[in-house]
């Protein structure tokens, strides 16, 4: 039955993807506001069928802590399925991504549409410049920053380094950081095409104060927030918080 289930999500995934074709060109002359408005109808609407489709739905705690001013989104990474929830959730943003995205047919061209800050990963230093320079522009536009501290998708219970890209953002630009921890990599895996029914768990926190604080020093305290939630909502996974 999951399988199924799996398969009906993806084939009307397949589907809303295609239409794209005709919508990408459309939104060309608007802002970027209306743009996203058009967009992330997209993202509305598969998350709606994953719903539908699979039985995946989702709850938010601390909802009431997404501040009015423009922030910086820093989530753990676990699934592609926050990827799209976090445009149902937060005002209207983009992301730092992996450059080599963009190509990807209607996918990619949909995303660059969206102003991302994109990076070649092995460029080092000058990927570093590039967030916090192209980071702090966005910011300076209104528009909210996702970014995926780790690097790339974990599987539940693991961790990775958190990179320094987006507390180094933080701290020259001044904008706060929104620390997020969900738990969807336990029904939509990494990597798996066969999902699993269930209520994922998105904890958003307190949002942390970043002007006049050090990189490192941020970046510290949004891992150890993260990583704590994630020991509270997946407990058989994190045995316990840092």
């Amino acid at each position: 039955m999951r399988l199924l289930r799996s398969l009906l999500f993806s084939a009307g995934m397949i589907a809303s993807t295609l239409l794209l074709v005709f919508v990408l060109p459309l939104t060309l002359p608007f802002s970027f506001p209306i743009r996203f408005r058009i967009l992330t109808q997209w993202t509305n609407f598969n998350l709606w069928w994953l719903r539908i489709s699979v039985g995946i739905r989702y709850r938010v705690i601390g909802a009431e802590n997404v501040p009015a001013e423009t922030s910086i989104i820093m989530a753990k990474h676990q699934s592609t399925w926050e990827t799209m929830a976090m445009q149902q959730i937060f005002p209207p943003q983009t992301w730092v991504l992996k450059r080599s995205l963009l190509p990807i047919p209607l996918f990619g061209w949909g995303l660059a549409l969206l102003k991302p800050v994109a990076i070649n990963r092995k460029a080092g230093k000058k990927a570093l410049k590039q967030v916090v320079e192209q980071g702090s522009a966005r910011l300076d536009e209104g528009i909210w920053l996702v970014i995926f501290p780790e690097g790339t998708r974990t599987a539940p219970g693991e961790q990775k380094p958190y990179h320094i890209g987006g507390a180094m953002l933080a701290a020259k630009s001044g904008y706060p950081v929104v620390p997020v921890a969900h738990n969807a990599g336990e029904f939509w895996p990494r990597g798996g095409f066969i999902k699993t029914p269930g209520e994922i768990t998105v904890v958003i926190g307190e949002p942390i104060a970043t002007a006049g604080r050090k990189a490192g020093e941020i970046n510290t305290e949004v891992e150890q927030w993260i990583e704590a939630r994630m020991a509270e909502i997946s407990p058989q996974h994190y045995s316990k918080a840092p």
